[in-house]
């Protein structure tokens, strides 16, 4: 059987354009070495926080906050396409600041987000811990944005995958050699043994991204960057919403459980945990929320995010025709994912690239990516 359409990677992203382009008739595939979802995509902490991660009103900002209004219709569809409750919920989000740090990076956020019309509050301490009483007393004011949310990135990476089989698209367990290119055209996909013909063909590989032979991206303009997580649990812990300090966030998850993290380490590829990064979760965990200290440690994991080299996503078509990339979400993989395979999908099956997706198009780095613009 022949394909329109393969993707490479089978994480949430890339089966959530597998989903979009099965959807609209187009016969696709999915390569996957892995089992889907079982990289970045589970590991990740599965918050929707543009507001948090958005330093001003720009393209990326603007991209986050309309992916992340996407998701309650997104859930709705996969709990009747796949029937998994990925778990998303507004919860709100706390961004709190301890006593003695400098308050101007708080109130710059508040300033330029309530201009941009966008709901958010300043609280001080006391207001903060009568929303959440188990909150450290060193703390001294907070924003809160209650249109924040999360969402459990693991129902999120085994919905996702089935919707889009559902839909009609096919899932191969392949270790990928490159993409084929003829005459300034893809035409296919080279796995072990042989060349899988196709039209177009979309690279959702994540960290991975710069390993897939016949992109035409300069070295490492998509990097891994590991990030540590550690999931605490105590009966009588007591949290709704997300709370982000300055040196890291917990996410509660229900039933008396929260995830802490992350860490952010140039490591390669290595996904080791390191008991150097779990204390310094540990740390800022507990220096927000006191009660941690007493919490049973259940789990400990790291995994890699795809940094891209100047802080944006790779979004569209690359100057190979037919070859797309949609990779590079560094943090905020999962609140993109709506936004990015709708977005990418219509490029594919239009011949198109929407407008939104000029500011993020690959062929940006034609031109070799220097050590300076690569920056932290």
């Amino acid at each position: 059987m022949g394909y329109e359409s393969i993707v490479i990677g089978g994480g949430v992203i890339g089966s959530a354009i597998a989903l979009r382009l099965a959807q609209a008739g187009r016969r696709t595939l999915v390569l996957e070495r892995s089992i889907p979802g079982a990289e970045a995509s589970s590991a990740a902490a599965g918050i929707l926080g543009p507001q948090i991660e958005g330093h001003g009103p720009d393209p990326l900002f603007q991209l986050g906050l309309e992916s992340r209004e996407a998701y309650p219709s997104l859930a709705e569809e996969l709990r009747e396409l796949a029937g998994i409750d990925v778990g998303f919920t507004r919860c709100g989000l706390l961004h709190v600041a301890m006593e003695g740090e400098d308050p101007a990076p708080w109130e710059a956020r508040f300033a330029w987000q309530r201009q941009a019309g966008l709901e958010v509050e300043r609280l001080s301490g006391d207001e903060v811990r009568a929303l959440e009483p188990g909150l450290s007393p060193r703390i001294s004011l907070a924003l809160h944005f209650p249109r924040e949310g999360r969402v459990d990135p693991r129902a999120l990476a085994r919905a996702l995958p089935l919707a889009a089989e559902r839909a009609g698209a096919h899932f191969r367990a392949a270790r990928v050699l490159g993409v084929a290119v003829e005459g300034g055209r893809v035409v296919g996909v080279d796995v072990e043994g042989e060349r899988i013909p196709a039209a177009n063909v979309v690279v959702a590989a994540g960290a991975w991204t710069s390993l897939v032979q016949g992109l035409p991206l300069p070295a490492g303009v998509v990097e891994p960057l590991r990030g540590q997580m550690v999931e605490l649990a105590d009966e009588g812990l007591s949290l709704g919403r997300i709370v982000f300090s300055s040196r890291g966030y917990v996410v509660p998850r229900g039933e008396g459980r929260v995830v802490a993290g992350s860490t952010m380490e140039r490591a390669g590829f290595d996904k080791r945990v390191t008991a150097e990064g779990v204390q310094r979760i540990l740390d800022q965990a507990t220096a927000t929320l006191p009660s941690l200290a007493k919490a049973e440690p259940r789990a400990l994991w790291a995994g890699l995010r795809p940094c891209p080299a100047d802080g944006l996503p790779l979004i569209g078509e690359t100057e190979v025709e037919g070859l797309f990339v949609c990779s590079g979400h560094h943090r905020n993989g999962i609140l993109l994912t709506p936004i990015s395979a709708a977005l990418l999908a219509r490029a594919v099956i239009e011949g198109k690239e929407p407008e939104a997706l000029s500011p993020f198009s690959p062929r940006r780095f034609s031109r070799p990516v220097s050590p300076e613009a690569r920056g932290g």
